[in-house]
């Protein structure tokens, strides 16, 4: 058995910063009421050009560099995300291409906030069986772009942002030590995210129309959801733990999915310890659905709240409903990187997009070359086949 260990870590979060103060311009609330109810002061927002496989793209070339991993040993690519640009391609073959990750297969994973832990499921599970050697796993999410700016309900929630974890196989015991993961569809009402239609399906019902247009962003019973997270956040972690044989004394740190402080406060009380053994950085980045586990991970890292041999359990719950935690032994010291290390290996991410333009263009002049049969062509070639008794 192979053990799945985590030796690289990224994220990237968009440069524009939204402050409460400027949502109360757009609906009715104040800076005091979000902060209160959530813990949230600000959240980042992602600019035009900015795609959720652009943001899930810069979190894994950070976290490449962390693992000191060439783009050519990646064996497979797993995105989280519920708002993905395409429903195909996947977010995941995009992140391939820019990363210019040739060896890699790559697929989008929808299971909302709870997605990064089910991906990290997934992708550890692969290396276990000996499928693949090396792995990236990414939460990645642009939710300004599902959103209902006039919904105080859930436009003060959410934010843009990107993390990324970087698996490797080891003989080691270690790494990824147990997962756990649920579901219970009967709530999907309860936090939901219509797919978008280019085509009128009015068989789908009022629900998914608002003024008479076609409704495209989130919808949220804030109340049933605050009672289902504080129920299963704790358990999960229970669950998990009893999985691989250990107690909450024996944990370092939790890392739970950022949706509200007064969440983590619950857990912190059913499962009688300190709230500061949950990281919190909802103040800073706001909900970032799939993305934030791995987001709060990596500024854990950089506080330094992480060393080797430490138990860490990462824990999210959302939209499905679906919930998922997993323990981690973590076995590494944070590397450091020059800054002509980073260059160069960024370097190689240029010579990436280059040869993907390049293979698009012969693409096309080959297509061109060979020509394409017209309807008289493929008449002959069918008579000339009935003909020799082939039809």
């Amino acid at each position: 058995m192979k053990y799945a260990h985590i030796v690289g870590w990224g994220s990237y979060l968009p440069a524009k910063v939204l402050k409460n103060a400027e949502i109360a311009k757009m609906v009715d609330t104040t800076d005091e009421w979000i902060y209160t109810r959530t813990g949230i002061k600000e959240r980042r927002i992602a600019e035009e050009k900015e795609t959720t496989a652009t943001l899930a793209f810069e979190a894994a070339a950070r976290a490449l560099e962390v693992a000191d991993l060439h783009p050519s040993q990646v064996e497979l690519i797993i995105v989280a995300t519920s708002t993905p640009e395409y429903i195909f391609p996947s977010t995941a073959c995009r992140v391939q291409d820019y990363l210019g990750a040739t060896k890699a297969g790559a697929f989008d994973l929808s299971a909302a906030c709870s997605g990064f832990v089910y991906a990290l499921s997934m992708a550890s599970n692969a290396i276990n069986s000996g499928m693949v050697r090396n792995a990236i796993v990414i939460g990645a999410e642009t939710m300004s772009r599902v959103l209902d700016w006039h919904d105080r309900g859930t436009c003060i929630l959410f934010g843009d942002g990107a993390g990324a974890v970087v698996l490797r196989h080891s003989d080691v015991p270690g790494g990824v030590l147990a997962s756990t993961l649920r579901s219970d569809g009967s709530g999907g009402d309860l936090l939901s995210l219509p797919a978008v239609y280019h085509n009128p399906m009015p068989m789908l019902g009022p629900e998914y129309l608002h003024n008479g247009h076609k409704k495209n962003t989130i919808a949220m019973n804030g109340r049933q959801v605050f009672r289902f997270a504080t129920s299963v956040v704790s358990d999960s972690i229970e669950q998990v733990l009893t999985q691989a044989g250990l107690t909450v004394k024996d944990i370092s740190l939790i890392v739970p999915h950022q949706a509200n402080v007064r969440i983590i406060e619950s857990a912190a009380k059913k499962l009688k310890i300190p709230a500061d053994k949950f990281f919190v950085n909802l103040e800073r980045a706001g909900n970032t659905s799939a993305a934030s586990i791995p987001i709060a991970l990596c500024e854990a890292v950089d506080n330094g709240l992480l060393k080797p041999d430490d138990n860490v359990v990462f824990v999210g719950f959302g939209g499905g409903l679906t919930w998922a935690a997993s323990v981690v032994k973590w076995n590494v010291t944070p590397p450091k990187v020059s800054l002509a290390e980073r260059e160069w290996k960024r370097a190689r991410y240029i010579y990436a997009r280059s040869r993907s333009q390049a293979k698009k263009v012969i693409r096309r002049v080959g297509a061109y070359l060979a020509g394409s049969p017209t309807p008289k062509a493929r008449m002959k070639d069918a008579d000339r086949r009935s003909s020799n008794g082939k039809l």
